[in-house]
């Protein structure tokens, strides 16, 4: 096993030739932050900084940092999915099909979840979560990635087949009404966070596919995109913030810049330069950093705010999620000390279907009616105590889950 600060990133790699350890763990760590923070926001009786700060509020706290690091995960990703998916099949047709396919899965994901409260069950013959268990359940069916077996192949392709109808199904006969009482189909402008990272994973990927040959490509895009969000904070530029996003899935640039810096972090530890060494990375990830923290701080007078997605917001995010990374990197991929990781495991390497077990546990209460919980425990300590049981529970159903081999892929 290597050992010290000199190992060289190939070796890191060989050691581990499908995944790069870290990227899973942060991952993981992050959908477990989620999973607590969003469970934590319906407990009251709490300190401020344990929820989303006010959008007239120019600070940030943790809370708003976690949507971040998941974006910025999302850019480390896109490189090393890429190159594999090139060596697989060099054909780059089916690298564009591949990223417009699932760009679109993940937006019609995200409508389900945004437009579940919103069903109006006199016109849809269904109660909103009714509706929002059947369309999950159908987007389960459907992009479970089910084992090769030549015994149950006609089963798995009627359970996908299965889950295709139930999605066609649930938005067929979806129905809401609208604030002027006319009846309606489904709301696209806001596609919860699975429909937003659906838009920024296309928009990054479009930006670095096309310019993956050079090097200094992806920081030359974080810089312009953060430009953009300064100048779209200031109000020079008021386009960005008006277009829907299926037109102009950039929006004020600020989502894709996270996730733009993600794809610089990757370059930094899995490019092609001069710094060779774990050491050298790692030191040039810092490099990375801290100019990063020090653009936020001298872009303050703009505001700090995550509602608002003010460049500071998402510099800081930027600059402690480089940092987090690079602390994971040496941890888990150059000392190799990754048994501490079992509880997040399953949350990073199958992070889709882990994202949606809350939501299939707040459909089903709601469909159910058994709301015991979500009536007690919601108020100070033991509000957070039921949160922290409840981020347990999840990720150890994204274990069993993981282990009888139900993992949805994109």
């Amino acid at each position: 096993m290597a050992e010290g600060s000199g190992v060289s990133i190939a070796e890191v790699s060989q050691s581990a030739p499908t995944r790069i350890a870290s990227i899973d763990v942060f991952r993981g760590l992050t959908m477990a932050v989620m999973i607590f923070v969003n469970e934590l926001a319906g407990v009251r009786g709490l300190p401020w900084w344990t929820y989303h700060a006010h959008r007239d509020w120019n600070v940030m706290t943790y809370v708003d940092m976690v949507y971040p690091f998941f974006l910025f995960i999302i850019g480390l990703a896109i490189p090393i999915a890429i190159r594999a998916r090139l060596k697989k099949n060099p054909s780059m047709l089916a690298v564009w099909r591949h990223v417009l396919l699932r760009s679109a899965s993940l937006i019609v994901l995200g409508l389900i979840l945004a437009n579940a409260d919103k069903v109006d069950s006199a016109h849809t013959g269904l109660s909103g979560s009714m509706w929002g268990l059947l369309g999950l359940l159908g987007g389960v069916l459907y992009w479970n990635s089910y084992p090769k077996s030549k015994r149950f192949r006609t089963l798995f392709k009627s359970l996908r087949v299965v889950g295709l109808l139930l999605l066609v199904f649930v938005y067929a006969i979806f129905r809401r009404l609208t604030p002027a009482g006319h009846v309606a189909w489904i709301d696209g402008k806001y596609p919860e966070i699975l429909g937003l990272i659906g838009y920024t994973y296309l928009s990054v990927a479009i930006l670095y596919i096309s310019t993956r040959r050079w090097l200094w490509a992806p920081l030359v895009w974080f810089v312009g995109l953060v430009t953009l969000c300064a100048v779209a904070t200031l109000h020079w530029l008021n386009f960005p913030n008006k277009l829907p996003l299926y037109f102009w899935p950039l929006s004020n640039g600020s989502w894709a810049c996270m996730t733009m810096a993600g794809v610089v972090t990757s370059a930094i530890f899995l490019g092609e330069h001069r710094w060779r060494t774990a050491k050298q990375r790692m030191q040039l990830a810092v490099v990375f950093a801290i100019p990063v923290l020090i653009a936020g701080w001298l872009l303050t007078p703009l505001g700090i705010s995550k509602i608002r997605a003010t460049p500071t917001w998402c510099l800081y995010s930027v600059g402690a999620a480089v940092l987090c990374f690079t602390l994971l990197y040496w941890i888990c991929d150059v000392k190799k000390q990754t048994g501490w990781t079992l509880p997040v495991r399953s949350a990073g390497s199958n992070t889709l279907l882990t994202y949606l077990l809350p939501d299939f546990y707040a459909f089903f209460i709601g469909a159910t009616g058994a709301l015991y919980f979500e009536t007690h425990f919601a108020f100070g300590w033991p509000g957070v105590v039921k949160s922290v049981i409840f981020t347990l529970f999840i990720l150890a159903v994204s274990t069993m889950l993981t282990r009888w081999r139900l993992r949805m892929q994109l």
